[in-house]
């Protein structure tokens, strides 16, 4: 065992390890590379759309949601961005996103946000603690340490959210086993532009 695992809990490792098992019970071993450049394309830029971190272009909610009643919410995994639509679409926000990090760990379909929290407590599940067993059982809202950062939005499917990390070096890979991560910045303005009720799409 490494000088890090046994102290009782290193904040690096920790928050790397926990930002890839938040929303599943499994632990991935390690999470995939990917480029760090931001490539923007308009929507009226050729269908191909290239696979890397940020190759990702503006969408129009009508080809995803009939209407926009309580906001809309599309997040799409291929190009790791998740798109926002307020009620009366005068607001349209496009963020980069953490995604999951294999097929196997990918939930698509349509939810909805069913609970907003600010500075949410995380807690272990049973299989992380047993194969980790140095970890806290939990780490309190507020707390450097804390994988899902300043605010989550709870989705209608247990143990799915949509939240910040302080982990920056997740966003925009493969790198949770089934919840969308946000810079937390992002997640703020997100925070207070979405409701409970906001329809949620992942496709």
């Amino acid at each position: 065992m490494s000088d890090d695992l046994k102290k009782p809990f290193n904040r690096r490792l920790f928050l790397g390890a926990v930002a890839a098992g938040v929303g599943a019970q499994a632990l991935p071993s390690r999470a995939e590379d990917f480029a760090n450049s931001t490539e923007f394309e308009s929507a009226q830029t050729p269908t191909t759309v290239r696979a890397n971190i940020s190759s990702f272009r503006l969408r129009d909610w009508q080809d995803y949601f009939a209407n926009t009643d309580n906001g809309a919410i599309l997040v799409d995994i291929t190009s790791r961005a998740l798109h926002f639509w307020s009620q009366d679409q005068s607001v349209y926000k496009l963020y980069p996103t953490s995604v999951p990090l294999t097929e196997e760990l990918t939930r698509r379909g349509n939810t909805s946000v069913i609970q907003k929290v600010e500075n949410p407590k995380w807690t272990a599940t049973a299989g992380e603690l047993q194969r980790n067993p140095d970890w806290p059982k939990s780490v309190a809202g507020g707390s450097p340490d804390n994988p899902l950062g300043v605010r989550a939005l709870y989705l209608s499917w247990p143990s799915y959210r949509i939240h910040g990390t302080h982990d920056t070096r997740k966003i925009g890979r493969r790198s949770s086993n089934g919840c969308i991560g946000l810079y937390n910045e992002h997640i703020l303005e997100l925070y207070g532009l979405a409701q409970v009720g906001t329809q949620v799409l992942l496709i």
